[in-house]
């Protein structure tokens, strides 16, 4: 998606430790039309008509899964980091590992929300190497349902994560821009043959 790289090439830093640091416009502070934009792109590349639940990880995935699940009239569910007490009924988890935290983190969703009749969108804004997307599978594999499909709106394709889900070829997969190198001189992107 050439207007998500355009503003990746224009507002994007690259950090120590490989961070690409995007969240002027898609996960701190977020550009709705942006956000809009890339739910409109999502649905050329998944047959939205089988998505009942989009389902994507605490914090920053929430403000695109969310655009998403408004455009194509579904409901959100989000995988808690944390057990809160409103959650009443039984949990489906998932240990992974948090590159942007450094540590092992529960991802954690209601049984009361997800449940064998969902086919559900995975949509999230970041992936490194794909931890979070992984467990996020694990959560719907557990609760029985269906996925339909992986949307991440920015891949690090040089750290593998995104390779992990293209060869699953019975799960449709779609990275809008995928950056094949980063580093001080710049930002390189992979070129998609689709």
């Amino acid at each position: 998606m050439e207007q998500l790289k355009e503003r990746i090439r224009r507002e994007g830093k690259v950090l120590p430790g490989n961070i690409i640091k995007i969240d002027g416009f898609l996960n701190h502070r977020v550009d709705m039309k942006l956000l809009s934009d890339i739910a409109d792109e999502f649905a050329k590349h998944f047959d939205i008509s089988k998505v009942t639940m989009i389902l994507t990880a605490e914090a920053s995935g929430i403000a695109l899964a969310s655009m998403c699940a408004y455009k194509y009239g579904v409901p959100m569910i989000f995988a808690k980091k944390a057990k809160s007490d409103n959650i009443e009924s039984g949990l489906i988890q998932s240990e992974i590992f948090s590159y942007t935290y450094k540590k092992r983190v529960t991802l954690l969703v209601s049984q009361e929300w997800l449940g064998p009749d969902e086919r559900v969108l995975i949509i999230d804004d970041f992936m490194a190497n794909g931890m979070a997307v992984g467990g996020l599978v694990d959560i719907v594999k557990k609760a029985g349902a269906e996925l339909v499909g992986i949307g991440i709106a920015v891949e690090k394709g040089f750290q593998g994560g995104g390779d992990k889900f293209r060869a699953m070829e019975d799960i449709p997969y779609k990275a809008l821009a995928v950056i094949e190198k980063a580093d001080q001189n710049g930002i390189i992107f992979r070129e998609e043959n689709d």
